[in-house]
């Protein structure tokens, strides 16, 4: 249980990525290009957790989606992951018949149906193309991880599983289960990925008592075949045989309605609140030129800039929680070290440059000769240092001029 659900995922992605062969570090030579097809609940799981260079290491020539107008690339593998919906279950129907590319590899982010996998066998019969359909897995990692410790549900469609949805006056029954088998389906893949089998607590008689009776059932029955439990395979560990049960707490929005309307003053909050913040990125319209433009001209558009605001991003993670003075004290104080580096760095490459017989000048240069180079090898984490300054200048900016 010690590895944060963001890492779990990400490594079950990465084993995907890798034809689901688990990564070992002494086979990691040159990967295996390949294409990558996902639909938008795809993206939206792949964006907070892998950048484009790290599909890139992985091989991922190409990430495209599943509905967009895609070329024939016959001698490449694809790595399709996608929801088993009917749209997409026939769209890759469709790719088998015109035969796109070399091998299909494809992932269901949730179980597919039965009746699905028969479409998709007796579309890969008719077109003559069983033997490029190399793998079909069903991935269970149907929810979205933003942070090491949290996880969301919500993903395009915003109006699927929300507050909004479940309290309606005219929600039908079958809507209403619909948005249950949603969530029950979201927090299923969740434990599987977790590997760990959950204690279910709610209070009775409303929506969380009936996600947990359905979570509960879909948990028995995937327990009871004790072959095919996705708890008890080598790759998840002893999960439910381990004493570290998580507790899962369900509980209604209605039990604390206030939460959600605070603003809250710390930097993370106040981002979330007033900026365009979606899946750890923040769109920012850029500042527009000072100059004067001619009267009458037609204004100049304005240019969007995205930043990700993620775990790797060091002044995120310190700061995210700290208030929101402190936040641009602190922005200050990184501007200032960077400068002095900087300055350091200036100061010595003029030292090296001097010339006559000064023996004091002599010795300087051998001392400083070894600050240089230190100061040369710590130029790449200079820069990402200016690059983190330089972005949160503009969002903490941007934040300011919303208090305005």
């Amino acid at each position: 249980m010690a590895a944060s659900i963001r890492e779990k995922q990400t490594v079950a992605l990465k084993r995907m990525l890798n034809f689901n062969v688990p990564l070992v570090k002494s086979t990691a030579g040159e990967p295996v290009w390949k294409v990558l097809i996902y639909d938008r609940m795809g993206q939206d799981i792949i964006s907070p957790l892998l950048s484009v260079k790290e599909l890139r290491d992985m091989g991922v020539t190409l990430h495209l989606l599943l509905h967009s107008d895609r070329d024939a690339i016959p001698d490449v593998p694809a790595i399709y992951f996608v929801m088993p919906t009917e749209e997409n279950v026939d769209r890759i129907c469709q790719d088998l018949r015109t035969q796109l590319y070399e091998s299909y590899y494809l992932n269901f982010i949730s179980a597919i149906s039965r009746s699905k996998l028969e479409d998709i066998a007796s579309a890969a019969l008719t077109a003559n193309t069983v033997s490029h359909v190399s793998k079909v897995f069903d991935q269970y990692l149907n929810f979205i991880t933003l942070e090491d410790d949290m996880f969301v549900l919500c993903n395009q469609n915003k109006e699927l599983v929300s507050y909004r949805a479940l309290n309606r006056p005219d929600i039908t029954d079958t809507e209403m289960e619909t948005i249950m088998d949603t969530i029950v389906d979201s927090l299923f893949c969740f434990f599987v990925t977790l590997g760990a089998v959950p204690i279910i607590r709610c209070p009775r008689g409303n929506a969380a008592e009936m996600v947990a009776v359905k979570l509960d059932k879909k948990l028995r029955e995937n327990l009871r075949d004790a072959r095919n439990s996705l708890f008890t395979g080598d790759n998840l560990g002893t999960g439910q045989f381990s004493f570290q049960r998580p507790l899962l707490v369900l509980v209604d929005r209605n039990i604390d309605l206030s939460t959600p309307l605070h603003h809250t003053w710390t930097y993370q909050a106040l981002v979330h609140d007033v900026l365009d913040f979606h899946l750890n990125r923040v769109n920012l319209e850029e500042a527009p030129a000072v100059e004067s433009s001619p009267s009458g001209a037609r204004p100049k558009k304005k240019n969007m800039k995205s930043y990700d605001l993620t775990v790797a991003d060091k002044f995120w993670q310190k700061h995210k929680g700290s208030p929101f003075p402190e936040v641009a004290e602190s922005v200050q104080q990184e501007l200032e070290s960077y400068r002095n580096q900087e300055d350091e760095v200036k100061r010595l490459k003029t030292i090296m440059g001097l010339e006559g017989e000064d023996e004091g000048a002599i010795s300087m240069l051998s001392d400083n000769t070894a600050k240089l180079t230190s100061a040369v090898s710590s130029l790449p984490e200079l820069l990402e240092k200016k690059r983190l300054i330089d972005l949160h200048t503009n969002v903490a900016t941007a934040v300011l001029e919303h208090i305005k």
